[in-house]
């Protein structure tokens, strides 16, 4: 009985290129680099928007640069992930990277917020390749004992990278322009792509085929629908967005090359991994939002200790995705996932009780939280990657990733209605237990991953003895 950490759990699905090491670890520092740009660009304006609007005026689109470019980004990345499976990967990571490009340029570039909001599209189109492309070409270019510590490496600068573009934005708009917070991207970009160019190889297999056009456009639409409806509490488009997103299914399930990994999801495994990342993401991403509010307006502190709060949750991400890369070797990834869950549902029980605690008793408790996730998603992502079949490791890659980011900003916007505006005006004592309603609702999703993820284990067992040849 063998692990699902162990080489022969699955029959190989990828021929991994043969490379030199020099050469792989060239094209690795190009996709890297990539990655960097994309989360850096995520939170490098958040800074400079206050300078954005005095330039080019617009205040009540004041929220449409952030939204617009992390819906973008969210809703591109499966269409990028399943056309990687029918062109080829380095190609459209290539025009990722340039599309990005274009994005920020033209961003810098702007003299008015309907231009600028336009750029941040075109920003959101490109940033929507690099990540799920980038974990995709990761699994093909290693084995899954090395491709654990890559993509932890991976994680980490993502973490660090959310730490360092509020500081960095604040430092070029004050000694710059806040049009530098764009053109800072530039040169980054440019080295991803020459890296990309020379050393990077081509992975996929192309074949002729035709993208689901439709089921894309719908399943945009829908996506949008659903988050903008929640965010603005207006149900007619909440219910629209539903619509959408079923004819979407719908049509995909028919599709010879649906956008999403439809006969993949059919197993247990890999819907497991999209459906825990979903509920993750929801929980994770729903609740850090509001902790920097939690801060200044429950504790009293001020904007530094807003931004600090954060801190341990990336940290606990970034330190568990290494151990976790280590941990594959000898412990199967459902297990480690199961684990990163039952961290997740006993730190958010202590949260419940938490809310009127000082600021370190939530940090201390949010780096745990950090531990969790940072368990459980790198081991389903590559748990997943593991299961997929070559002419599905691209869809079922940003399937997961798609799944977290959307998780992430429903979770934002169910937070905000259970909160509530006018505990977020109050404060004090009105905010803690608003908050507190947030908890229980971030509870009440790991729960319900941390027991999907427990019927994994019949799943690993029977395709690991599949795997083995007959006596």
């Amino acid at each position: 009985m063998h692990s699902l950490s162990a080489p022969q759990a699955y029959p190989a699905q990828v021929s991994l290129p043969a490379l030199s090491p020099c050469v792989r670890q060239l094209a690795t520092a190009g996709l890297i680099v990539g990655v960097f740009l994309a989360a850096l660009e995520a939170s490098v304006v958040a800074t400079a928007m206050p300078s954005v609007i005095r330039d080019l005026g617009g205040e009540r689109l004041y929220a449409l640069p952030f939204a617009v470019y992390l819906l973008a980004s969210t809703v591109s990345s499966p269409l990028w992930g399943r056309a990687s499976d029918l062109l080829g990967r380095r190609r459209l990571y290539l025009w990722g990277v340039v599309i990005f490009l274009l994005g920020s340029a033209l961003c810098g570039l702007s003299q008015d917020m309907g231009t600028l909001i336009a750029a941040r599209v075109a920003q959101g189109i490109g940033a929507g390749a690099l990540l799920p492309l980038t974990l995709t070409m990761i699994s093909e270019l290693y084995a899954l004992q090395e491709r654990g510590r890559v993509q932890a490496l991976i994680s980490g600068v993502w973490g660090v990278s959310g730490l360092l573009g509020p500081l960095l934005g604040g430092w070029l708009t004050e000694q710059a322009s806040w049009r530098w917070t764009f053109y800072a991207s530039l040169p980054f970009g440019i080295a991803a792509l020459l890296l990309a160019l020379r050393f990077l190889p081509e992975t996929g297999q192309p074949r002729p085929a035709r993208l689901d056009w439709a089921g894309a456009a719908l399943f945009t639409l829908g996506s949008g629908l659903v988050v903008w409806g929640l965010e603005q509490r207006q149900w007619l488009l909440v219910g629209l967005g539903a619509v959408t997103l079923a004819g979407a299914v719908w049509l995909e399930r028919r599709h010879p090359e649906p956008l999403l990994p439809m006969r993949a999801l059919r197993e247990k495994l890999p819907r497991v991994a999209f459906a825990g990342n979903l509920l993750g993401g929801a929980a994770y991403f729903g609740v850090i939002a509001y902790l920097p509010l939690y801060a200044q307006g429950v504790t009293g502190s001020g904007a530094t200790a807003g931004g600090a709060i954060l801190t341990p949750m990336l940290v606990g991400w970034t330190l568990t995705a290494i151990v976790t890369a280590r941990l594959v070797k000898t412990v199967p990834l459902t297990r480690i996932a199961q684990a990163g869950f039952a961290v997740l549902t006993v730190m958010f029980t202590a949260l419940l009780f938490a809310v009127h605690a000082p600021l370190w008793v939530t940090s201390a408790l949010g780096f745990a939280v950090g531990m969790g996730m940072g368990f459980a998603m790198l081991s389903l992502l590559l748990a997943a990657q593991e299961s997929a079949a070559r002419s599905e490791l691209g869809a079922v890659t940003s399937g997961v990733l798609f799944a977290r980011q959307m998780g992430g900003a429903l979770g934002v916007a169910l937070m905000a209605l259970l909160i509530g505006p006018a505990a977020i005006e109050a404060g004090g004592f009105e905010l803690a237990e608003g908050l507190r309603r947030a908890y229980w609702l971030a509870l009440g999703l790991v729960a319900v991953a941390f027991a999907l993820s427990l019927g994994l284990r019949g799943v690993v067992v029977k395709k690991a003895q599949e795997a083995q040849p007959a006596d």
